[in-house]
C-alpha cells in the first residue's frame, strides 16, 4: 500500500491517525481504477489500491482526494460524489509503519487516458502502473487488492447505489 512520504504540514489527525482521501473512480463501463503498488525495493511485494494520499495542510478530504487523483492519474475530469467508505489501517511500506484513517469518495470520469505525472519520489519508486477493472475481475483476481473485499464492496455500490452514510470498513492491519 503505498503511501507518499508525509510533506511538513501532513500531520496525523487527533487520534494520531494520517488523514487521508482516497478516490473509487469509475469510468462510464463502471469499471474501477486501481494502482499497482510494490514495495520500492522488492517488487514482487505488490498489490492493487485506490488513488489518493494524505490531506495537506488546511485543506479539505475532497481536496486532497481531488488534488491525488490529477497527481496520481492526470485525471481532471471528475465528478466527485459521497464518501462511501472509512477504513483505519496499519501497514508497514517503505521501511516505516503507517496508520491511516482513510475515506473512500465515489467519483465519475469519462477521462480513461491517465498520465501519472506528479508522483512524488517515493511514489516513482514504488507505483508501477494502473488498470481499469471490472467488478468482475476483481472477484475473480488473484492479487492483492486493497481495500480488502473491494469487487464484494463495489458490486453492493454498483447495485444498490451509494451508502446513505459511509460504511465503516473493518481495521485492517498488515
Amino acid at each position: 500500500m503505498p503511501a507518499e512520504a508525509a510533506g511538513p504540514d501532513e500531520g496525523p489527525g487527533r487520534d494520531g491517525l494520517r488523514k487521508v482521501a482516497r478516490v473509487v473512480l469509475l469510468d462510464p463501463r463502471d469499471r474501477v481504477l486501481l494502482l499497482h503498488g510494490h514495495e520500492p525495493d522488492d517488487p514482487s511485494d505488490d498489490w492493487w489500491f485506490t488513488p489518493g494520499g494524505g490531506v495537506e495542510g488546511d485543506e479539505t478530504r475532497e481536496q486532497a482526494a481531488l488534488r491525488e487523483l490529477v497527481e496520481e492519474t492526470g485525471i481532471t475530469e471528475v465528478e466527485l460524489g459521497p464518501v462511501l467508505w472509512r477504513r483505519t489501517c496499519s501497514f508497514s511500506f517503505a521501511g516505516r509503519r503507517w496508520d491511516q484513517d482513510e475515506w473512500y469518495f465515489l467519483a465519475r470520469t469519462a477521462q480513461t487516458a491517465t498520465a501519472a505525472t506528479g508522483l512524488t519520489e517515493l511514489e516513482r519508486r514504488s507505483v508501477a502502473g494502473s488498470r481499469w477493472w471490472t467488478c468482475r475481475e476483481l472477484a475473480e483476481a488473484h492479487e492483492t487488492v486493497y481495500p480488502t473485499k473491494l469487487a464484494e464492496l463495489l458490486r453492493r455500490v454498483l447495485d444498490e447505489g451509494p451508502p446513505a452514510t459511509p460504511e465503516v470498513l473493518d481495521t485492517e492491519i498488515v
